[in-house]
């Protein structure tokens, strides 16, 4: 299988947004399924509803009314270790292998609070530590024959086309400069190519997230490119096509998140 399709997508509740995960899968066919925000225990998560819909092989890592990520695949993978981010073992990051050497990183970085002051605000700490133990772990890691994919919520918009106004939200928690850097250092740790930008370079406007408290979302377009899809240089040859995929976010009771597809052609990948 030479071609690839891989989705990220912060679902917001599994079970509350199963029946749109299904839907979705019955009309985009992806290979490689990451979702962030599972918040549903391992003992309750829909696991019969997965294999339905094709997906032979998983690993989730949850827990109760928060956090929690999975990986479903329709190949065949060895899961990877990782740290415990942070010494808290909250669920936000899953790593696989996949059997044509490709590992997948899927994360769910933490929000981070509503104050951008790690001295009044232990959440945002959190998330700038967080960030920092990726930052350092992936350096540890480097490799010019690494085949990585690092995908998820990251809960940061770095660009200033990522956000729908860069003057109004530079002292908002997903887009100041302290939040930008951490991130700016985060690619760097490992060279990594930003998918989404690859194909969307900058400054068009790139959105994959639109809060709850718009009264119409798509009217308003006031969104922020939360989520990611980055990988190492060896896989940029083999990028195909990207796609934010905007209907999922118009349903009823939707996730405030859009899946974000990226297709490679692996044809000649060693």
């Amino acid at each position: 299988m030479s071609n690839m399709r891989l989705v990220t997508w912060n679902v917001n509740s599994v079970r509350a947004r199963l029946a749109h995960v299904e839907n979705f899968v019955a009309e985009n066919s992806p290979d490689v399924l990451c979702l962030q925000e599972t918040k549903v225990t391992d003992n309750e998560f829909p696991l019969k509803a997965f294999a339905k819909m094709g997906f032979e092989h998983h690993v989730i890592a949850g827990q109760k009314s928060y956090n929690g990520v999975a990986i479903f695949s329709r190949r065949p993978f060895s899961v990877c270790e990782g740290p415990q981010w942070c010494g808290k073992d909250d669920k936000r990051h899953l790593a696989i292998e996949l059997d044509n050497g490709i590992e997948v990183n899927n994360f769910y970085v933490p929000a981070g609070g509503d104050v951008p002051d790690v001295t009044v605000n232990d959440k945002f700490a959190h998330k700038l530590n967080f960030m920092t133990e990726m930052t350092d772990w992936f350096t540890k890691r480097q490799a010019k024959n690494n085949k990585l994919v690092l995908v998820g919520d990251l809960n940061v918009a770095p660009c200033e086309s990522d956000v729908w106004s860069h003057k109004q939200l530079l002292k908002v928690v997903s887009h100041t400069p302290i939040e930008v850097e951490h991130m700016d250092r985060i690619m760097k740790s490992h060279d990594w190519i930003d998918a989404m930008r690859h194909f969307v370079p900058e400054p068009a406007p790139l959105y994959s997230w639109w809060s709850y408290r718009a009264r119409d979302w798509k009217a308003a377009n006031k969104g922020r490119r939360l989520d990611h899809v980055w990988v190492t240089p060896l896989l940029k040859p083999h990028l195909k096509a990207m796609d934010i995929m905007l209907e999922p976010r118009g349903w009823e009771k939707p996730s405030d998140h859009a899946p974000v597809v990226v297709d490679f052609d692996l044809t000649g990948l060693k």
